[in-house]
């Protein structure tokens, strides 16, 4: 196969400003028909007018930088067992084993990362479980919490003004995700892509974090504009993406795909080390995961069935599956058709 890329591939980039503001109708069906046509081609899109105030942005790279560059035995001491929260330290995940893939090299994914979210008791008139939500974990760093704070509850509001996005462009009552998502298991995983940076002769094929689908309704991303980060097109092709100037790049998860039946795509994607010029360069990402209510059922759309659809799923066995897979090493056996797309671009026949 052919593994250049195509330069057909574009990651569409739409302007989400009129839900923001409370744009006019014309000006919001325009919008709803871009995510429509991106959503549909790529699963990828690049956001501007999300109204992220740079401050807010610049605070939470500082605090990244901050934490990250502490000595790692102080950064250990943050690991939590057995919960989606707190210090993950290089080599610690395979995410390729939340598709049931083996990685070809069978070495895990090269990033740290720190992760924080939503709390079960965030919810006191639920009778929700921290083992599905999970309890967050602060470091004794100055201004960490109140800066990834600060930036979470903006995120939060971007990812739920996409999901309002998403009932208009799926046809949808406007409260469709609301029911969804009204106690969502929302994490913010800040990466930092480990390797130390300068020249290098790489053995074999490094990877920074392996490919992967994610695992809810919709994530939306904060990078550096530094290489590394490619998407699979439906070409069968690796594409590198960066974030425009000032935009988020959003993805689609593996929910959306289910409620569309892949009319909507779950796009396969995964970070190369990023290299320029023969020289390892750092980079930053962070990932707000909106991923549902964990007591939620989603089922394919009626109108988007096709004649295999997806049965339906409890969002809690979904997301205990892919976890299983990216931080205990148990291969997820339900993930068929993304194992599928994934094999199939590597040419590789494996079961």
């Amino acid at each position: 196969m052919n593994q250049s890329p195509s330069d057909a591939f574009v990651v569409p980039a739409v302007d989400i400003g009129p839900y923001v503001r409370a744009g006019d109708e014309a000006e919001r069906a325009r919008v709803a028909r871009e995510i429509d046509e991106a959503c549909s081609r790529v699963g990828f899109v690049q956001i501007l007018g999300h109204g992220i105030p740079d401050p807010v942005v610049d605070g939470l790279a500082g605090a990244l930088d901050d934490f990250f560059g502490l000595p790692m035995d102080d950064k250990q001491q943050y690991r939590v067992v057995g919960a989606n929260r707190g210090y993950s330290p290089p080599k610690s995940e395979s995410l390729s084993l939340s598709l049931g893939v083996e990685s070809a090299n069978r070495m895990n994914d090269f990033f740290e990362a720190y992760n924080v979210g939503v709390e079960a008791r965030s919810f006191p008139h639920l009778d929700l479980s921290e083992d599905d939500y999970g309890i967050n974990v602060w470091p004794d760093v100055p201004g960490f919490e109140d800066r990834v704070q600060t930036y979470f509850i903006e995120a939060s509001r971007v990812a739920r003004t996409l999901t309002r996005i998403f009932a208009d462009a799926l046809g949808q009552a406007p409260d469709y995700f609301e029911r969804l998502t009204d106690h969502s298991i929302d994490v913010l995983r800040m990466n930092n892509y480990a390797l130390p940076e300068g020249t290098v002769d790489l053995d074999g094929d490094l990877t920074g974090m392996g490919e992967h689908t994610d695992f809810g309704i919709v994530t939306v991303l904060w990078a550096d504009r530094v290489a590394g980060l490619q998407v699979l097109g439906s070409d069968g092709v690796w594409h590198d993406v960066e974030p425009l100037p000032g935009a988020l790049l959003v993805n689609l998860g593996d929910l959306t795909a289910r409620i569309t039946d892949d009319r909507w795509m779950s796009t396969l994607h995964r970070v190369k080390p990023p290299i320029v010029d023969g020289r390892i360069r750092r980079r930053r990402s962070v990932a707000f995961f909106h991923d549902g209510n964990v007591d939620a059922v989603v089922s394919t759309l009626p109108e988007y069935a096709g004649p295999e659809p997806y049965e339906p799923i409890l969002i809690r066995d979904h997301i205990k599956a892919k976890l299983a897979g990216s931080r205990h090493g148990k291969p997820n056996t339900a993930a068929v058709r993304e194992a599928a797309r994934v094999l199939a671009a590597t040419g590789e026949n494996r079961a």
